[in-house]
Formats: C-alpha cells, sequence, structure tokens
C-alpha cells in the first residue's frame, strides 16, 4: 500500500475508535447514574486498577505496556468526567471529584 492507502485506513480505525469510546462514555454515563443512586463515590481506584491491568494484559503490541496505561489512564479521565457529569450535572468542579478521592 502506498502512503494515501495507509492514511484512508487510519482514518478508517478513527472512525472506529471513535464510535467505541462514545460507546464506552455512554457506559459511564449509566454508570454514573447508577452510582449516584447507590450512593456510591465517584472515584473507585480499584476498579481503576483492574481496568488499566486489562488493557496491559490484552496488548499483543506494537504499543508498549506503558503507551497503553497512558492511553487508557486518558480515557478513565474521561469517563470519570462522564460520570461526575451524570452524578453531579453538567456544572460540577474539579474540586467535587478531588472531594471524592479525598474520602
Amino acid at each position: 500500500m502506498n502512503i494515501a492507502e495507509w492514511r484512508r485506513r487510519m482514518d478508517e480505525i478513527d472512525k472506529k475508535l471513535v464510535e467505541l469510546l462514545n460507546e464506552r462514555c455512554k457506559c459511564a454515563l449509566e454508570i454514573g447514574h447508577l452510582k449516584q443512586q447507590a450512593k456510591i463515590p465517584l472515584y473507585q481506584p480499584t476498579r481503576e486498577k483492574e481496568v488499566l491491568a486489562n488493557a496491559e494484559n490484552n496488548n499483543q503490541g506494537p504499543l508498549s505496556h506503558d503507551a497503553i496505561r497512558r492511553l487508557f489512564e486518558r480515557i478513565i479521565d474521561e469517563a470519570r468526567s462522564a460520570e461526575r457529569v451524570a452524578m453531579y450535572g453538567e456544572h460540577s468542579t474539579d474540586d467535587e471529584d478531588h472531594n471524592e478521592i479525598q474520602r
């Protein structure tokens, strides 16, 4: 394949990634609603460690485990932001998240 063909392939993959990330975000929103109803804290460090470990265990390369970890840390951060919106509304602040982490 030439460069243009590889770039088209990457564009197709990027489209799928965006779809999957948005699907994942919808799950986070639902989890946020359920956490709010059950009065479960936003921050769940054990679950976050589990997600990171799963991502690393599923990694077949060529990305390093460190690269996968960094990507998933960002994905988790965005999911937590979505959960925060579901739990506290659009105008929640990082202070609310910080308070959850401190508890």
